[in-house]
């Protein structure tokens, strides 16, 4: 069930970047065809309902964030797949991976065959990378229009806020976010063309719009370590063995 008010979201999306609902429907269907029935959505729950969930994007502040979240082991990290490689590196390996499959392919390929649990979204520009899913050992698909049959939509545009929104449904206690930097700097792990930066810090301002509206409704306690946003409460490093708890 898709969270209520997604569907007037997900026109707005459409036509801001002119992306066509046609393509992102066929890109779903093809993700669907090649994902096998699966269990991944029971495993996801004991991971979130009534937890603490970290969710890491790829923003500056992931390197300050890495080595505090290297001392955290037990709340459920759930990480953009632009934070992977970064994460991976200094051995972190988050339980639930969000990707449209345009992180780091290597890296996703190096922990395929984990516990992690990615969810892949389907829109209209990854239809040629969909058949890395298929390399996952736990997978579920995501997509932003209607949802049917294996593919799910638990609303969100960008990997990051994608993740909060997972967590959101999934009925999270505390969301906090690390790396999670809507402002004018994109982070150098983002992987993102000067070409592309235009397109991307529209998307961020999208993202950071969609989590401002998600705080209105949603349930779950809302912090950031990174850059304020309207709804979720600023915290330091500091406080985090506090809200933790």
């Amino acid at each position: 069930m898709m969270v209520l008010g997604w569907k007037k979201k997900y026109s707005d999306i459409l036509k801001e970047f002119n992306y066509s609902e046609k393509k992102d429907i066929e890109s779903a269907i093809q993700l669907n065809s090649l994902l096998k029935k699966s269990n991944t959505i029971q495993k996801i729950i004991p991971l979130i309902e009534g937890k603490t969930v970290f969710v890491i994007g790829s923003g500056p502040s992931l390197s300050t964030a890495i080595p505090i979240l290297r001392k955290y082991k037990i709340p459920t990290k759930i990480a953009a797949d632009s934070a992977l490689k970064p994460l991976v590196e200094n051995g972190i390996i988050p339980d639930i991976i969000i990707t449209d499959l345009d992180g780091d392919e290597s890296t996703l390929k190096k922990i395929a065959k984990t516990e992690s649990i990615f969810v892949v979204h389907a829109h209209g520009d990854n239809i040629g990378k969909l058949q890395l899913a298929k390399k996952f050992k736990n997978c579920i698909g995501t997509t932003q229009s209607k949802p049917f049959s294996k593919i799910q939509n638990f609303g969100g545009f960008t990997d990051g806020d994608r993740g909060v929104f997972l967590a959101n449904h999934f009925k999270a206690k505390k969301i906090i976010l690390f790396g999670m930097d809507f402002g004018n700097r994109i982070g150098k792990f983002s992987n993102t063309k000067k070409i592309e930066r235009k397109t991307k810090m529209m998307k961020l301002k999208k993202g950071e719009s969609l989590l401002e509206w998600l705080s209105t409704i949603t349930k779950s306690k809302l912090f950031t370590t990174s850059k304020s946003i309207k709804g979720f409460k600023k915290i330091s490093y500091k406080e985090l063995d506090i809200i933790i708890t």
